[in-house]
């Protein structure tokens, strides 16, 4: 398998060559050069995995360059039921009742966030600590990540890659934009390899800069800067995994569909399913679910793709999905138009940069239709409305993020159809909101009580790459 940037440079990587570098030369993102197409008796074959044998059967379509023993041991020593609390480390929590399924049963939760930092980014996350510190020994190299988070990326990535060899963490996160505890999360870990850069910004500004060093080509390759955001083609095909998982649970036939509601801000998340679906996972919509900032709505309801600044960039009680510059979006968009390069490269590169926002033909946006794409919009108001009914009628307490999926995956239910609503995040990392709707304080696990009061070990900094660099100079 090789792979290609969205923005057509001409030359084809590996899949381990492209582990420790994010962006492309040109700028663009990688993706494979096709879909490897899953047939009915494979999907049947897939149906009795355990989890780490379901990913590492996926993993394998797209990594050739890493033998199969060592591929399958990795998987395996990611995905334990000691990590990730059960079993089937993606389990489904049925919601609601009725009698268009043989389990009587149309809407779950599937739960993403019982990894070490209760955010569904540890799937992704402690699967790429292992590869990174796989190649890394392999080359014998070291590898410094450049990274940005809203919220849950940045403490996903560090507690991924604590104590690593050979890795050095750099994050960048907006200063007082978090919540206390994604804070505390981050800037209370003390590893000497874990740095913490806090920009006096929004998001948009911290994921500016991790793209403006790393299309520094030679700066990125004389320091060795990688990234683990979701511009990391790794990263993404890890996520692809629960969507099958979570298919193979709310289904006992291979000719069923599902739907998937995925709380969406940069894109990430919903672009593993699109992966899913394009390889023939019977996914019947992807439900795309944005809070105010919903510039990725938007491009859904009309065509129409256009960012905004950081004052129109509302602060939420759903802060991961403060974002209105989608990364990730610009793999869907080079999907849509046919995988033509040079005009990708001609809407991110020159329309979006330049003028802020570009605007697909007609028949290009009725092709977001044949994708699966469905979209809407949660505000606060529906947030403590969700989270409210949720507890009322099932007992069962939501983070705000999943409050926003489950919303609009309910306004977009197709009878027969299960939909199952992503789980972002446990909501103790939101309890300031999970007590306004409920009036209770939600639990936690033991290891994270009173993380709030550790000492903290961060450096506030401007949102100017310049000074972003210097730093990495002085401690790479």
């Amino acid at each position: 398998m090789k792979y290609q940037s969205t923005r057509g440079h001409a030359e084809l990587r590996s899949f381990c060559e492209i582990l420790l570098e994010g962006l492309a030369p040109d700028g663009g993102l990688y993706l494979p050069t096709h879909y490897p197409r899953i047939d009915a008796a494979t999907l049947a074959r897939w149906r009795g995995l355990r989890y780490h044998e379901l990913a590492f059967e996926i993993l394998s379509l797209y990594i050739d360059d890493i033998p199969a023993d060592d591929l399958r041991a990795l998987t395996a020593r990611t995905y334990t039921p000691e990590v990730f609390g059960s079993t089937e480390i993606t389990p489904l929590k049925p919601l609601d009742r009725a009698a268009n399924t043989p389990e009587g049963v149309d809407l779950y939760l599937q739960a993403l966030s019982n990894g070490p930092t209760l955010a569904f980014k540890d799937m992704a996350m402690q699967l790429l600590g292992q590869l990174f510190e796989y190649e890394l020994a392999r080359r014998g190299e070291t590898l410094n990540i450049l990274g940005a988070t809203s919220g849950d990326t940045g403490s996903a990535a560090e507690y991924a890659m604590r104590g690593k060899k050979n890795v050095r963490v750099f994050m960048l996160s907006p200063q007082g934009r978090m919540s206390p505890f994604q804070q505390a999360q981050m800037f209370s870990l003390q590893d000497p390899n874990i740095h913490n850069l806090a920009i006096e910004g929004v998001f948009d500004d911290c994921q500016d800069i991790v793209k403006a060093v790393s299309n520094d080509l030679d700066f990125k390759r004389r320091h060795h800067i990688g990234t683990v955001n979701s511009i990391n083609w790794a990263r993404l095909l890890a996520q692809v995994v629960y969507y099958f998982a979570g298919y193979f649970q709310a289904t006992r036939d291979n000719g069923d569909q599902v739907s998937f509601a995925v709380p969406s801000g940069n894109f990430g998340n919903i672009c593993a399913g699109h992966v899913a679906r394009m390889m023939g996972l019977p996914i019947r919509h992807l439900v795309l679910a944005t809070n105010e900032n919903n510039v990725l709505d938007e491009f859904f309801r009309t065509g129409t793709y256009r960012v905004r600044g950081s004052a129109e960039t509302h602060e939420t009680s759903s802060p991961s999905m403060d974002i209105s510059k989608a990364s990730n979006f610009e793999r869907f968009v080079f999907d849509l138009l046919g995988r033509d390069g040079d005009r990708t490269k001609q809407l991110f590169k020159t329309d979006v940069e330049q003028h802020g926002s570009f605007t697909v033909t007609d028949d290009e946006f009725a092709r977001t239709a044949e994708f699966g794409f469905v979209s809407g919009t949660s505000t606060h108001a529906d947030r403590l409305a969700t989270i409210r009914d949720t507890y009322r009628r099932f007992g069962v307490v939501i983070d705000t993020h999943t409050a926003d999926g489950l919303k609009v995956g309910r306004e977009c239910i197709d009878w027969g159809v299960p939909m199952i609503v992503l789980e972002t995040a446990l909501p103790a990392k939101f309890a300031e909101t999970i007590v306004e709707a409920i009036g209770i304080q939600p639990d936690r696990p033991p290891a994270m009580r009173g993380i709030e009061d550790l000492p903290k070990r961060f450096v506030v900094m401007p949102a100017d790459v310049q000074r972003v660099k210097s730093y990495l100079s002085e401690h790479v």
